[in-house]
């Protein structure tokens, strides 16, 4: 008898080598599976998740899903067994016993990732592992304005790293906001899309701060997107200033659909 359950967590990414189990690694993915392996008094449960961090990545709102074996758990029974059993750096917010149709990847609606980047002129030692580092000057208003040139569909293959084995590079932009945040002296990038390619979100942070530094043309994103050439963007921002803030298993509410204007 097996209980499938879908829970929510978030995790400090800096100490794990990413979400996906690596031999002789510390990944999220091994983590909670090594404590399901002793719930189960030794018997193995994979844990599937809605997508795979790189290391020093982030997450607020990652989902996964699990196959629990033997006599269900109450979900607030499992939240408070695993949370017990995690280290510092994750925690688990939300558990729900869910039907056997649900998957954390293939049921996804949308993804919502968020950038920080701190404009400090030094890096600060109390933020260098939570966000990316920008000592130039920006124009936040250009950036938000070359941001729109992402929304739709669109192949995106100029951003997409080499290392992806996904061969459709095809997605969509719902929703791009770019906010400056002047108490932490930050900009905030967020993104909300049908999925992400492999450095996605960093490869349109680093095209975006070039464009908001003059380094780029207000609008060259559209030739950048019609190239299909990866030379096109050659820098990635820092894994560090990046969060997987929310998976959407509903469809993306239509406050964040900037696209239907387009």
């Amino acid at each position: 008898m097996l209980t499938r359950y879908k829970m929510t967590m978030s995790y400090d990414g800096h100490l794990f080598h990413g979400f996906q189990l690596q031999p002789d690694q510390r990944t999220v993915q091994g983590t909670v599976e090594d404590a399901l392996k002793k719930m189960t008094k030794g018997q193995r449960v994979i844990v599937q998740g809605s997508g795979r961090t790189d290391a020093s990545v982030h997450a607020l709102g990652q989902v996964i899903h699990f196959d629990y074996p033997g006599k269900a758990i109450p979900a607030n029974k499992m939240i408070l067994a695993l949370n017990s059993m995690m280290p510092t750096d994750i925690i688990f917010t939300d558990c729900q016993i869910v039907d056997e149709n649900f998957h954390a990847r293939y049921s996804i609606k949308g993804k919502w990732y968020r950038y920080r980047v701190s404009l400090d002129h030094f890096v600060n030692p109390f933020k260098r592992f939570y966000t990316g580092h920008f000592p130039y000057a920006l124009d936040v208003k250009k950036m938000q304005e070359a941001g729109r040139d992402l929304l739709g569909k669109h192949d995106f293959t100029s951003f997409a790293a080499s290392g992806g084995q996904i061969e459709d590079k095809v997605r969509t932009i719902y929703y791009v906001n770019i906010t400056k945040d002047e108490k932490e002296n930050e900009v905030i990038f967020d993104f909300i899309g049908s999925g992400f390619l492999y450095n996605m979100v960093r490869i349109m942070v680093a095209a975006l701060l070039e464009i908001g530094n003059e380094r780029r043309p207000l609008h060259d994103l559209k030739r950048v997107i019609a190239a299909k050439d990866r030379q096109e963007v050659r820098q990635t921002a820092h894994a560090s200033g990046l969060y997987l803030y929310h998976v959407f298993y509903d469809d993306v509410p239509q406050k964040y659909r900037q696209d239907r204007y387009l």
